[in-house]
């Protein structure tokens, strides 16, 4: 028999739910161990010590493909227990995964080991190691932000700004209320992404941009390291939970060097964590040391860890581990979506404009 898409597309991924295993006991008993497993030990106790400081905001960044890999409600569940402050991603993540995912669709269990390539392009399959993806689903994504970029005042947006107008899209359209971008609405969580054209939005915003040459929606960079610059001018101390490297993880560090620049007293990073399997010697940023970072005076190095592990084992372990310590329920809600709009508020009317802010 011939094979058709929908005998790939069967098994769909399942979100871990941290809130139903107590790894405590467990990460507690490998500090008593060596190797990997004291590193993640280590790294659990650092993010309690975030969650605890009530002086402390947490930016959490992104990278690889995560969401389709089942850690999309666990990021949910930190944006609604007062667990991250500030989101920094890559663009998959947020909008060929998350976004995607809000529209209704699915990832698939799939498999990397004698996968027919050729065949699953034949079928509209992509493949994501051993994800599959309906990739004429995957186009809905790309039409969903040409459709928000037509509804949008024409001028140029921080992505956290478009992202925010995609979490009001979703509220207004009752879609993705299990999504990241919906609950980072709701609850205050301004998201970034600062190479937001490198998914499925790029798409989207090239097919607006060609409609209206002259007169479009655009993606301002500089305006999203300035926005993360001030939330960290604002934070009196702040931590970081990196999941793999790339590009959120340099953008969030540089945000002390841009401080000083500023003519801001901000201080380095006070916590931390970076999980993922880059390797130190290729000479790649994924791959520098956190202590690496303390000689450009951007991270602390008292209170920092490494631990070489695949994101989708570690991360569970470790923000479990803050979950279940509940260090999260003395911290407040700390709305830097709000900050950052009053912000544009005050800015426009020293301009005598009006903002559309909200």
């Amino acid at each position: 028999m011939k094979p058709t898409q929908k005998s790939f597309l069967k098994e769909t991924i399942k979100h871990i739910d941290i809130k139903k295993h107590n790894v405590v006991p467990l990460v507690e008993d490998m500090a008593n161990m060596a190797y990997t497993s004291r590193d993640l030990n280590r790294a659990a106790v650092i993010y309690d010590k975030m969650l605890k400081d009530k002086n402390c905001c947490i930016f959490v960044c992104i990278a690889g493909s995560l969401v389709s890999a089942g850690l999309k409600k666990m990021i949910v569940d930190m944006i609604q227990n007062k667990m991250v402050d500030a989101i920094v991603s890559n663009g998959a993540n947020m909008i060929d995964q998350d976004l995607f995912e809000a529209l209704g669709y699915k990832h698939y269990k799939g498999t990397p080991h004698n996968a027919d390539d050729n065949l699953l392009r034949d079928l509209h399959i992509d493949r994501i190691y051993d994800t599959y993806i309906n990739e004429d689903e995957l186009k809905e994504c790309d039409e969903t932000i040409r459709v928000i970029a037509e509804s949008l005042e024409p001028r140029p947006y921080s992505s956290r700004e478009f992202l925010w107008e995609i979490g009001k899209w979703l509220e207004k359209n009752k879609k993705g209320k299990d999504s990241i971008l919906y609950n980072a609405y709701k609850y205050g969580v301004p998201v970034f992404v600062p190479a937001f054209s490198d998914c499925s939005a790029g798409f989207g915003l090239v097919a607006h941009q060609t409609e209206h040459p002259q007169h479009h929606v655009s993606i301002d960079s500089a305006k999203d390291f300035l926005e993360l610059t001030k939330i960290k001018i604002n934070a009196k101390e702040s931590g970081l939970m990196m999941f793999a490297g790339g590009v959120p993880k340099n953008f969030v560090q540089d945000t002390v060097v841009a401080a000083e620049i500023l003519g801001a007293n901000s201080p380095m990073h006070k916590y931390a964590v970076q999980i993922t399997v880059a390797d130190v010697r290729d000479g790649a940023l994924s791959g520098s040391t956190l202590k690496e970072a303390s000689s450009w005076g951007k991270v602390s190095t008292s209170l920092e860890q490494m631990v070489y592990s695949e994101v989708t084992v570690a991360a569970p372990l470790i923000i479990g581990y803050g979950y279940h310590k509940k260090g999260w329920k003395t911290r407040k809600f700390s709305n830097y979506a709000k900050f950052l709009q009053d912000d544009d508020k005050k800015n426009l009317t020293a301009k005598g404009k009006k903002c559309r802010c909200n």
